[in-house]
């Protein structure tokens, strides 16, 4: 009897052995349908010797019910996630979840009804019927997402339909892709891109794994650089794999590909339509040489989908915080990129102009290979970079700008060019209070104050997402209009634009007002045509934008970034402004940078002051090994939490209790993390210490498999974390 063990997406019943009919074709990989009590669940058929699962004799097995008409997992995917669910200690269920992401992919074919105009003329026409009319020329789509672009509700095109205005069409969901040329334009590199260039492309002609690091400072030319390897893998029949670190600068990426290129890569984000994602996935899953999809664009997640010839990886901004997932299976995708290219044989390029420490470390080491482009592209220079002491030059009451600041946007602002003011900070003002009697506005689920968001109308919680109306009266004295709004956000910093520059045109860029793509595009659009003077934004400003007439850059509070207990709180600062500063001056025009901060002496500030990245790496890394942190030595945290803040203290304290007595591995805490409440759960935290050498994972595993705890306590295990709240 043939039987097969099956990996399920449910971690509860994560393995089971099922019988195979006879004729059905199983082999590992296979994705299937299988009984499960009344239901039916889907699984993958997973190499048994590779998987332990009970002892189940042939008699008491149920058959599995299909087979699914998609390609089976290749042998590197499943090593994949096998290393992802081993490493940071989660069961391997919701990692093959991220694998099959899309339902509706498993089902095989199909098509769906779309709709465009026709030439009908339209009759009986109402103000809302000829609108739809107007704004639906060239469109086609489902009458939800035409709706939608016309501003009229779906009864209005189904009245359309009816007449035989708008024409029904049946659209193959599997339909190709606009093929990729390879040779649509070839870019004219400097010597330093042309030789990290085919570096890099000899490994992709050759197979090598190879894992590179592109270093190179901001507007060298790094995009274009890594564009000709990726034009090798597209000529050899195989797929690239591009991660972003965010959202909001696909569109920016998008154009400088389809001009490269002549169309669009595929693109898999969290925004794509049910329909978008299915697509998309079922042409990774299929060769290019069959049709599917030659370069594919995506965030954190595309690192798990099922590519069918993958050729080459390339992580832009890799030192971006924002790869790493802070719940669910909390992988850094920086990390599992690399793994997944040493599993699939593929090389690697991990591209920044400010690289992580660890990355570094990996390339002075030999493990990867520092190519490094050390000049902006076409005669460019690197901005002037000087700091704003607000000991010496302190703002009027009220004000966030120091005077120098001002008077250097004004000075831009008269010549026709653009500033640029960065605050990691959404929102108005993060703290509001009572003048009267001192109540300050609380989440009810976290140990967080509420941000005011005064372009919304709305108290919010950042943390959470809850959110309320600013109230009228103080909830705790009833004093009327009493309500303080204390410290900037940006959208104050944009107020104080418009009011001490009354003539400039100001944008707000943060992931609050460019939360879609075409959010995106259309600023892109706006500030690349000369519509906006001055853009006031958070961290989604410091990379990936190319703006030529924009040539000063102010840092509103260079401190902010070294407040707290972030333990890469240095080299998070560094790399923000040093991105943010690298807007400046990426045209004929020089560039400026002025930094406002309260300690112009940190050794981070003066490092950015003097443009001396080196030393600050240095003095950096010297710390971390005194401290054994990280990449000298390795951090885990393990988060406790329950609704019950008793029940949450007592184990954590069952735990700390039980902490492993091992030599080589330190154990902190538990105490009360920083956000104590989080999302109606008390939280407490402890963190591990290890020196590399220490099976950090097994250590853990065992510790954590000895304690029985209550069912309403949860236990999350972060592996080299890099959020401390």
């Amino acid at each position: 009897m043939n039987r097969a063990r099956i990996l399920t997406l449910n971690a509860a019943v994560e393995v089971l052995d099922y019988s195979v009919p006879e004729g059905m074709p199983v082999a590992p990989g296979a994705v299937v349908e299988a009984p499960l009590g009344p239901r039916t669940i889907i699984g993958v058929v997973w190499d048994a010797d590779r998987l332990a699962g009970g002892e189940v004799p042939d008699a008491r097995l149920r058959p599995l019910r299909a087979v699914l008409p998609v390609p089976p997992l290749r042998p590197a995917l499943r090593r994949l996630v096998e290393w992802t669910a081993d490493y940071y200690c989660v069961p391997m269920a919701p990692v093959l979840r991220m694998v099959l992401a899309s339902g509706g992919a498993l089902a095989g074919p199909a098509t769906v009804t779309e709709y465009r105009l026709s030439d009908t003329p339209l009759r009986r026409a109402t103000p809302l019927r000829r609108q739809a009319v107007e704004r639906l020329a060239g469109e086609q789509g489902s009458i939800r997402e035409l709706a939608a672009k016309a501003g009229v509700s779906e009864a209005v095109l189904r009245g359309l339909v009816q007449q035989g205005v708008l024409l029904p069409v049946e659209v193959d969901l599997d339909r190709p892709f606009p093929r990729i040329q390879r040779e649509h334009v070839t870019p004219a590199l400097n010597s330093a891109q042309a030789a990290a260039a085919a570096t890099i492309t000899d490994a992709v002609t050759a197979q090598r794994p190879d894992a590179f690091l592109l270093d190179g400072v901001t507007g060298s030319g790094k995009t274009e650089t890594y564009f000709e390897p990726i034009a090798a893998a597209v000529g050899a029949g195989r797929q690239v794999l591009v991660l972003l670190p965010e959202i909001a600068l696909t569109e920016a990426f998008l154009k400088r590909f389809a001009a490269r290129f002549g169309a669009a890569p595929v693109l898999w984000h969290s925004s794509l339509r049910s329909s978008e994602r299915r697509r998309a996935w079922r042409a990774i899953a299929t060769s290019p040489a069959q049709g599917g999809a030659q370069v594919v664009v995506g965030a954190r997640s595309a690192l798990f989908l099922p590519f069918a010839d993958l050729g080459l990886i390339v992580v832009d901004e890799a030192h971006e915080v924002s790869f790493k997932q802070d719940d669910g299976v909390r992988y850094n995708a920086r990390d599992v990129a690399v793994m997944r290219a040493r599993f699939e044989g593929v090389p690697i390029v991990l591209a920044s102009a400010t690289p992580a420490l660890e990355s570094l470390h990996m390339a002075e080491q030999g493990v990867y290979r520092r190519l490094v482009l050390d000049h902006r592209f076409g005669g460019a220079r690197m901005p002037a970079i000087d700091t704003i002491d607000l000991t010496q030059d302190k703002p009027g009451a009220g004000r966030w700008l120091a005077e120098r600041l001002v008077v250097a946007m004004a000075e831009r602002l008269a010549r026709g060019e653009q500033s640029l003011l960065f605050l990691n900070r959404r929102g108005y003002a993060p703290l509001t209070l009572c003048r009267h009697c001192g109540f300050r506005f609380r989440c009810a689920n976290c140990t967080a104050w509420l941000v005011e968001h005064r372009l919304s109308r709305r108290l919010a919680c950042h943390h959470c997402g809850f959110e309320t109306a600013p109230p009228n009266c103080c909830p705790e004295c009833g004093e009327p209009d009493c309500l303080v709004a204390c410290g900037p956000g940006v959208e104050r910093i944009a107020d104080e634009v418009a009011e001490r520059l009354p003539g400039a045109r100001v944008a707000l860029v943060t992931s609050d007002t460019l939360s879609t793509p075409g959010r995106a595009a259309a600023f892109i659009e706006e500030a690349q045509a000369g519509a906006i003077d001055v853009i006031v934004g958070t961290q989604l400003v410091t990379k990936g934008f190319h703006f030529p007439e924009l040539t000063l850059v102010g840092v509103v509070d260079a401190d902010l970034g070294l407040e707290g207990g972030d333990l890469r709180a240095a080299e998070r600062t560094y790399q923000q402004i040093a991105q943010v500063g690298g807007r400046a001056g990426r045209g004929a025009k020089p560039g400026e940078v002025l930094i406002q901060t309260r300690h112009p002496r940190s050794s981070v500030i003066a490092a950015l002051a003097n443009g001396d990245r080196d030393a600050f790496y240095a003095s950096e890394v010297e710390a971390r090994r005194h401290a054994n942190a990280p990449p000298f030595g390795r951090w885990a945290a393990i988060i406790v939490s329950s609704e019950d803040e008793a029940e949450a203290r007592d184990a954590a304290r069952a735990l700390g209790g039980a902490r492993p007595e091992v030599p080589d591995i330190a154990v902190l805490g538990p105490a009360p993390a920083p956000l104590a409440l989080l999302r109606g759960r008390y939280r407490y935290r402890l963190l591990l210490n290890a020196r590399r050498t220490a099976q950090l994972q097994r250590v853990i595993r065992d510790w954590l498999g000895a304690l029985t705890l209550p069912r309403s306590v949860r236990v999350t295990v972060d592996i080299d974390p890099y959020s401390f709240v």
